[in-house]
């Protein structure tokens, strides 16, 4: 798996656009961090009376288990980052830890992404859109493989589903 995840990459970064994709990157990234989520869910929670408490309760316990098994995952794989395994690549940013599996980043856009999809079907393709788009800019930025963005996709969706059960 590592193997291929390394051919992915190397031959991503290396085409001609790769730094002004990975600008581009940057700022869809960001969106990965965590307070676009708290802000979203506040704005849905005040605008939408009907549905928006219990959108913010589900929310709330997906991320209440989403944030504490990706860190615990990462701490139990181990897995390195491209860019501190492989000489021949940089990452474009400076990663908040030292582990790639899974991306956070995406396992947060696809917990928002599912939720959304389900209480708000008409944004599905945009949430959907959106939360890909997350986790490709973390491969473009050199700091997650591919296999790490879809272990991040599954985690993501699994905590929403189970958020939605809990709830």
């Amino acid at each position: 798996m590592t193997a291929a995840d390394t051919r992915a990459m190397c031959w991503l970064l290396r085409q001609p656009q790769a730094a002004r994709r990975a600008r581009m990157a940057r700022l869809v990234s960001r969106l990965g961090d965590g307070p676009f989520y708290v802000a979203l869910t506040l704005l849905i929670w005040w605008a939408d009376r009907d549905g928006g408490s219990e959108f913010a309760l589900t929310a709330m316990a997906a991320y209440a288990l989403e944030v504490p098994l990706f860190v615990g995952l990462k701490h139990l794989i181990k897995r390195p980052r491209p860019a501190d395994a492989l000489e021949s690549l940089s990452a474009f940013i400076q990663p908040a830890d030292r582990f790639s599996f899974p991306s956070g980043h995406t396992a947060a856009a696809f917990v928002m992404a599912t939720l959304l999809c389900i209480y708000f079907p008409p944004l599905a393709a945009l949430a959907l859109g959106l939360a890909v788009m997350v986790g490709l800019s973390r491969v473009l930025l050199g700091v997650h493989y591919p296999s790490d963005i879809l272990a991040g996709a599954t985690l993501g969706f699994s905590c929403a589903m189970l958020g939605l059960w809990i709830v």
